[in-house]
């Protein structure tokens, strides 16, 4: 499964359709939906994310920062035990496969500033504006 802001070119579809499948898509889409409504601040579908072995480590990494916090990439290399690899921590991020469940909008420049969001500033910064309690962005 993938969740992203943006349409890709792969015509794949979420898994083989089983019921299984449909039952993760649906509750990942419940779940999205309380998270813009402020209801949730943490996800509990079942994720299997394909990438390489650092990418996949930056992304539970992502997933152990708190709702409403955020961290530098140089303070997740750091954590990973590889601090200078701060670039590869943004390389992996802006890999993430599924947006928002694996919090990669946490992540941002060393001084404090926004940067680097496959869906744009503007989310990225919505996003942190929700988790922060400024915003509700409730979906219909």
């Amino acid at each position: 499964m993938e969740l992203s802001f943006f349409r890709h070119r792969r015509n794949e579809r979420p898994g083989d359709g089983t019921v299984e499948d449909v039952a993760i898509v649906n509750a990942a889409e419940k779940q999205i939906g309380e998270y813009f409504a402020a209801r949730r601040t943490q996800f509990d579908v079942p994720l299997n994310l394909q990438g390489p072995e650092f990418h996949r480590r930056v992304w539970a990494a992502l997933l152990e920062i708190p709702y409403g916090k955020t961290m530098s990439y140089g303070q997740l290399a750091a954590k990973l035990g590889a601090p200078e690899s701060a670039r590869a921590v943004g390389t992996a991020n802006g890999a993430n496969p599924v947006a928002i469940i694996v919090p990669c909008h946490r992540v941002i420049g060393a001084d404090g500033t926004l940067v680097g969001y496959g869906g744009g500033l503007q989310r990225k910064q919505l996003l942190l504006d929700l988790e922060i309690g400024r915003v509700s962005l409730e979906l219909s």
